[in-house]
């Protein structure tokens, strides 16, 4: 029985027409673009992606899928950027669209004017955007900021050092977060012209990403370029929470595909004169992958219902949005954890090895995990919104 005290935003999930075109056309691209050998072909390359395949990715509009018309979008939500995230979870694709995507919320939320007009219709058209919010710390609270901005007349300097820059080498520009006077601002920082050893490649463990540290000190930008006061908390706002949906949708997509690996697998390899998928020990634990998938999947599109709502809600719907996004990203990483982790156990001495493509999809878990905060953060953050209501 429904709770009568729950209001209709927090039971309700939606699939519009357009998501089902999305998804379509996402799920057929996804899987002919990015099979295994082509995934681990890029393994090594220095971009981590293809740029060919960008430009398809644009010429089909999902890089301004909530980007508004009059910037050259299509003007649909953020939660319809879910949709694509799940199939390129599930085959690896790689691309600087989750970080274009959190780049643009950010200017959505808290962008000026003159911002707006400047970078949205060009990251609608194929251009690269990235977000640096994360320290040293490993602080997952975006207000609390040690690099800092300082403003002299109309120059704004710079200090600080930022980590786990996803696709900064790539992008056009980037949004910075930093301390002004105190107060968390962002600072919208073009790349073209960065000093020699501004971005420096950092090494993690899922090897289909990119990821930089960024040099702060010294460097300047006009004062205009900073977004400060509540247009800065808004854009913050904005990004974790395009930071929850798309790390949660991806993970939903990476334990279909590690699924779809353990699958294949227990029905070729056979063992005492069985396929050793009909053993209960392995059969079990599948299993419970397919029922975190489901579990994942029905979170990911409760949140990204109640974004689409929220938009013509207020403030009030984004509370409750904000509650289904964390209890979706708290699913979404312990289940993509479990899922791969199985796979490679299933996989024997051969899923230790790196031709096995399961430890591709454990490494893509470990690394969505904690990105925007782990399952035990969340938790902790959902028992405060919770139990303190």
């Amino acid at each position: 029985m429904s709770d009568p005290t729950l209001s209709p935003l927090s039971t309700r999930i939606n699939f519009s027409d357009e998501q089902a075109m999305l998804q379509d056309s996402a799920v057929a691209f996804c899987r002919e673009h990015s099979p295994s050998l082509t995934v681990r072909g890029l393994l090594t390359s220095e971009a981590g992606f293809d740029r060919g395949l960008w430009q398809e990715i644009t010429q089909l509009g999902w890089n301004g899928i909530a980007v508004p018309e009059r910037f050259g979008g299509s003007g649909l939500s953020l939660g319809h950027t879910a949709v694509i995230a799940e199939p390129m979870g599930r085959h690896l694709l790689a691309t600087p669209f989750a970080s274009t995507q959190l780049a643009i919320q950010g200017l959505l939320a808290g962008g000026s004017q003159a911002q707006q007009a400047a970078w949205l219709p060009r990251l609608a058209g194929g251009g690269i955007a990235s977000v640096a919010l994360f320290e040293d710390d490993g602080d997952w609270d975006l207000t609390r900021l040690q690099a800092r901005a300082s403003v002299v007349g109309g120059s704004a300097t710079l200090q600080g050092n930022k980590t786990l820059v996803t696709d900064g080498a790539v992008a056009d520009v980037l949004l910075v977060s930093v301390a002004l006077d105190g107060a968390p601002a962002l600072a919208v920082l073009p790349t073209a012209g960065l000093p020699s050893g501004t971005l420096q490649r950092e090494t993690i463990i899922d090897e289909t990403r990119r990821c930089h540290r960024l040099l702060l000190d010294g460097l300047t930008l006009p004062a205009e370029a900073l977004i400060t006061g509540d247009a800065a908390l808004a854009a913050l706002r904005a990004i974790h929470r395009a930071g929850l949906l798309l790390a949660s949708a991806e993970a939903a997509g990476g334990i279909a595909g590690v699924l779809d690996v353990v699958v294949d697998y227990l029905n070729t390899r056979s063992a005492f004169g069985r396929k050793i998928g009909s053993y209960q020990g392995l059969k079990h634990p599948a299993a419970d992958m397919l029922v975190g998938l489901e579990r994942t999947r029905s979170h990911v599109a409760h949140a990204a219902t109640l974004l689409v709502d929220a938009a013509d809600a207020g403030t009030g719907a984004l509370a409750e949005a904000d509650i289904a996004l964390r209890m979706a990203k708290a699913e979404a990483g312990d289940s993509f954890v479990f899922a791969s982790d199985r796979a490679v156990q299933f996989h024997g001495g051969f899923g230790f090895t790196y031709d096995c493509d399961a430890q591709l999809y454990l490494r893509r878990a470990l690394w969505l995990q904690p990105w925007f905060g782990d399952a035990a953060h969340q938790r902790q953050q959902l028992a405060d919104a919770l139990l303190a209501a």
